[in-house]
C-alpha cells in the first residue's frame, strides 16, 4: 500500500529548516523525510508525487525567494 502524506507535513518540514531550499534540495529533503514513493494530498489535490507537490505549492504562491533559493511564505499558510 502506498503511503499518503498531507502537504502540511512538507510545509512543517520547510518551516523547521534553517536554510532556504532550491527545487532540487527540497525534492531530496522530501524523499529523505517521507520516502521516494510517498504520494501527497492537499485540500484540493491528491495522489501528487513530491515533484508535483512542489509545483502545486509554487503555483499557488506558497514560496518566496530567499538567498539562492526559496522558503515557505508564512503569509500564505492556510489556517486549517
Amino acid at each position: 500500500m502506498q503511503t499518503q502524506v498531507h502537504g502540511h507535513e512538507v510545509i512543517a518540514m520547510m518551516l523547521e529548516a534553517t536554510a532556504p531550499f532550491t527545487r532540487e534540495s527540497l525534492l531530496a529533503a522530501i524523499h529523505n523525510q517521507f520516502g521516494a514513493d510517498t504520494r501527497f494530498y492537499t485540500c484540493s489535490a491528491e495522489g501528487l508525487s513530491a515533484a508535483e507537490l512542489i509545483t502545486f505549492l509554487e503555483e499557488r504562491g506558497k514560496f518566496m525567494p530567499a538567498g539562492d533559493g526559496f522558503q515557505f511564505n508564512r503569509g500564505q499558510m492556510c489556517q486549517h
